[in-house]
């Protein structure tokens, strides 16, 4: 299975990122129909994941300073972006307007200090299967590191949990699997034995939790029309 992914991997991260295009498109458009908050968020969060691997997929071709200088837009717009999730929640959920505003200065504060983790993260260049790609060294503050993994991980919890309430009141499971399968795919890579393929192995479950929001998202105005 890992000679497979090794293989596969220059040309499988752009597919990916194509998809990921796709999805910021059919986001958006909806978005400019419906004004939906909720698909903005989705829209954004989309992007994020197409910079990451669009970028990532440069690494198959660029080398040196030009790569250097533009993955660090990868850190940024991970911190900046991925803190979204938190008010797709609470749309789904259909909280009220001071949830939701409490929950929006939540994911405010978050986004600040994903910023700022992303601007004190530490690169180093690291090659796998052709593709140079950089990602945070041992030298990156341990601050920063932990505000990444409360990123990475603490914010797909809160989805799965906010996704298993929307299954029991709307009736759709898309939300909680956008959730566990984004959590499956980033703990793949650790549990068999392959975590410098973390990167790449994740990307999988990014396209698929994008699949499910885009399911869920056709699920929501279906039930508004009716």
């Amino acid at each position: 299975m890992r000679e497979f992914f090794l293989i596969i991997c220059p040309y499988a991260i752009w597919c990916i990122a194509a998809a990921e295009a796709l999805f910021t498109i059919l986001f958006l458009v909806q978005y400019t129909k419906s004004k939906d908050p909720m698909l903005l968020c989705m829209g954004l969060i989309t992007v994020g994941l197409f910079l990451d691997a669009a970028i990532i997929g440069l690494g198959a071709v660029l080398k040196g300073d030009a790569l250097a200088g533009i993955s660090r837009i990868r850190f940024f717009s991970h911190g900046l972006l991925i803190p979204l999730l938190f008010p797709i929640c609470a749309y789904a959920l259909r909280w009220k307007k001071p949830l939701r505003i409490a929950v929006w200065c939540l994911t405010v504060l978050l986004m600040v200090a994903g910023v700022a983790q992303a601007a004190a993260t530490v690169l180093e260049p690291k090659e796998l299967a052709g593709v140079m790609r950089y990602a945070a060294s041992g030298a990156t503050p341990k601050w920063a590191d932990t505000i990444s993994r409360l990123l990475s991980f603490g914010t797909v919890i809160p989805l799965m949990i906010a996704g298993i309430a929307v299954w029991i009141r709307q009736k759709t499971p898309h939300l909680f699997l956008s959730g566990f399968l984004m959590f499956t795919f980033s703990a793949l890579g650790p549990a068999t034995g392959n975590t410098d393929l973390i990167f790449f192995i994740s990307m999988f479950g990014e396209v698929l939790m994008v699949l499910f929001f885009r399911l869920y998202a056709m699920h929501a105005a279906k039930e508004q029309k009716n």
